[in-house]
């Protein structure tokens, strides 16, 4: 797929961009080279091939550095609730809006 020069002006409205006429044409140029690289992609039978949870885990085993699942703020509901117009068992009340 290669885009044409009024597809680029069409994308360039519903951008609300403002393209020069050079930059018009070195985008349309890099865009319709990265629509060739995707094709390549494409073109390439990954039949059989299991995907990757992540591409460098091909190569290492990847430890994530996740930090531990714990509360870092005090539990400050009841507090913020103060305001409120209308709680009830710890939820905000709030009129129906959809019939």
């Amino acid at each position: 797929m290669a885009l044409t020069p009024p597809d680029l002006d069409r994308i360039a409205t519903l951008a609300r961009l403002r393209l020069q006429p050079d930059e018009s044409a070195r985008l349309l140029s890099q865009i319709n080279a990265f629509f060739d690289i995707v094709e390549q992609m494409r073109a390439v039978d990954t039949t059989g091939v299991e995907p990757l949870s992540h591409p460098v885990g091909v190569m290492q085993d990847i430890a994530l550095r996740l930090r531990d699942d714990v509360a870092s703020e005090p539990n400050a509901r009841e507090a913020n609730q103060k305001s409120a117009p209308s709680v009830e068992a710890g939820l905000f009340l709030v009129p129906k809006v959809i019939e």
